[in-house]
């Protein structure tokens, strides 16, 4: 079915760039929204707040990024039923 996302790819994809699954579900501004934040995350690091938030928007766009191809797939085939 066209539209289909593979939710592992989207999450694999956020796993190694945060933000990345989120473009791959077609969420262009969210996806880009987070690569902004995890790299303004990445120079608060040298203030030491970075390495608690750094993982915990990274974790997030990994489920995210999940958990919504999951949703657009459960719509699509919803739709073709």
């Amino acid at each position: 079915m066209p539209g289909i996302k593979n939710s592992g790819i989207a999450a694999v994809l956020s796993f190694f760039i945060t933000g990345l699954g989120q473009i791959y579900n077609g969420q262009i501004f969210k996806g880009i929204l987070l690569i902004i934040i995890q790299a303004i995350n990445g120079l608060l690091m040298y203030l030491l707040i970075g390495f608690i938030t750094f993982p915990i928007v990274w974790l997030y766009g990994v489920i995210n990024a999940y958990r919504h191809a999951e949703r657009m797939n459960r719509r699509i085939y919803n739709s073709h039923r």
